[in-house]
C-alpha cells in the first residue's frame, strides 16, 4: 500500500464537526474528547447506523495483523458508515489512528481511507494521541474551517 498524500480544495461549511469510531478500548473517543469539537461516534453494533448531513473530519482507528497484512485495516463499523452516500460526500478530511507495534500498517486506515474518499489526511496519531497531537489536530482542524 503506497501512502500517498491527497490534497484537496474543498472548505467545509458549518460548524467544525469531528465523526469519529472508537472501539471498546475507547482511545479514538478519548482523543476526540480533548479536542473540544463536536464529535459524533459511529456505533460499534453493525444494527445501528448514523446519518450525518454536515461536513465533518473522519477520525478512525486501524485494526490490522501489520507484517505487510493490509485486510481489514479499515474497521466495518466504518465502512458499513461511509456506504452511505450522504454520509460519505460530506467528509472533508480524515484522521488515522494506531499502534506503532503493527509496523508498516501504523495508521492504514488513514491512508486508505483518505485515497478512497479523495480527501487529505490531516495527521496520524498513536493510541490516544499525546497533547501535541490533539493540539495538532485541532489547529488543522480549524485551518481547514478558516476558523
Amino acid at each position: 500500500m503506497e501512502k500517498e498524500q491527497v490534497l484537496s480544495n474543498k472548505i467545509p461549511t458549518g460548524e467544525m464537526h469531528v465523526v469519529y469510531f472508537s472501539s471498546t478500548s475507547e482511545n479514538t473517543k478519548k482523543f476526540c474528547d480533548k479536542l473540544g469539537i463536536t464529535a459524533t461516534r459511529i456505533p460499534m453494533d453493525m444494527e445501528e447506523s448514523i446519518n450525518i448531513d454536515r461536513d465533518y473530519v473522519l477520525i478512525s482507528p486501524t485494526y490490522s495483523g501489520g507484517l505487510g497484512d493490509f485486510k481489514g485495516s479499515v474497521p466495518r463499523q466504518v465502512i458499513k458508515f461511509l456506504n452511505n452516500e450522504n454520509n460519505r460526500k460530506h467528509c472533508v478530511a480524515v484522521i488515522g489512528s494506531g499502534n506503532t507495534n503493527f509496523g508498516d500498517t501504523y495508521a492504514l486506515a488513514g491512508f486508505v481511507l483518505s485515497k478512497k474518499l479523495e480527501v487529505p489526511l490531516l495527521h496520524i496519531f498513536e493510541l490516544l494521541g499525546t497533547q501535541h497531537d490533539v493540539e495538532v489536530v485541532r489547529e488543522k482542524i480549524k485551518k481547514l474551517w478558516n476558523k
